[in-house]
């Protein structure tokens, strides 16, 4: 437990089995303060690795996909850290480029390229070399708070974004302007992912407590439509263990697995917490480790 701190997101190590990192904020972020907790499972249970503050809620973290001891997390005040889970002491860099909360961050999955994505509420979404002290290149289009940005695992280069302007956006970095616009619901949508088995599906999960899978060669009707929470969702998560199996969380404070492939596709409902459900990941090492 994080005494005074809610959790926005977790996300397992891409090299670590059994560690995860959480960003967390106090006051659900309305007042300054953050922490990057690493945790660790072992023999004993789990233990805290390593924990960051920041002075402002961070609202994301993602996972270096070249380095096992780097993280970035985004934060309340608009600015991206970069952490080393091998020093004590941090970050080792801040881009402060956003003009509002950067609500998510992801760091790319196709090999060959080291690129990070960021969404903010300011309605940009910014691309960052963290090589590079500065963002490459930002992305404008979107009519309202960008709460997710993330990488497509087949397509180097290419990001979906979710909106409170009710679209999914798909973007290509080597092209300026949006690739493709869905106006996935009639709410704001506050979570999107890739099919980890098929480069054109993705799914978003909305205000209207709905999750929706989209097929970016036929766009005028979703593929699948999953009801069953009762607030919002909160986040939505593909399998990386079997292509039609994903999990979601919502403010209903469940924790939902789903196969949109079955004619009942509610699996299982799972009602471990006490408090609104924020962040979700699958173990990319341990099948069925959530």
């Amino acid at each position: 437990r994080l005494p005074g701190l809610h959790g926005y997101a977790a996300e397992f190590s891409p090299y670590w089995p059994g560690r995860v990192a959480c960003a967390a904020a106090q006051y659900y972020g309305i007042a300054g303060c953050g922490t990057l907790a690493v945790l660790e499972q072992n023999e004993a249970g789990i233990v805290l690795l390593r924990s960051f503050d920041w002075n402002d809620g961070l609202f994301d973290v993602t996972w270096s996909e070249n380095n096992e001891h780097v993280l970035i997390t985004s934060s309340g005040d608009g600015s991206l850290q970069i952490w080393d889970t091998a020093k004590t002491k941090g970050p080792l860099q801040v881009y402060k480029e956003h003009t509002q909360e950067a609500y998510s961050v992801d760091w790319s999955q196709t090999r060959g390229e080291q690129l990070v994505v960021s969404g903010s509420w300011d309605q940009t979404a910014k691309l960052w070399d963290p090589a590079v002290g500065k963002s490459l290149c930002t992305f404008k289009g979107h009519e309202g708070v960008i709460y997710s940005t993330i990488w497509s695992p087949h397509i180097p280069g290419c990001f979906a974004s979710a909106s409170g302007d009710q679209t999914l956006r798909v973007w290509d970095v080597k092209a300026p302007g949006v690739k493709l616009v869905i106006p996935a619901h009639q709410a704001e949508i506050l979570s999107c992912d890739w099919c980890k088995y098929d480069e054109n599906l993705l799914v978003t999960g909305a205000v209207d407590c709905s999750l929706k899978g989209w097929d970016l060669r036929n766009i005028r009707q979703p593929v699948f439509i999953l009801l069953g929470h009762t607030y919002a969702i909160r986040r939505v998560k593909f399998s990386p263990f079997h292509a039609t199996l994903l999990a979601s969380c919502s403010y209903d404070f469940t924790v939902r697995f789903w196969d949109f492939s079955k004619p009942n596709p509610l699996l299982e409902t799972v009602e471990h917490h006490t408090e609104f459900t924020c962040g979700l990941d699958l173990s990319l090492h341990n099948c069925g480790q959530v």
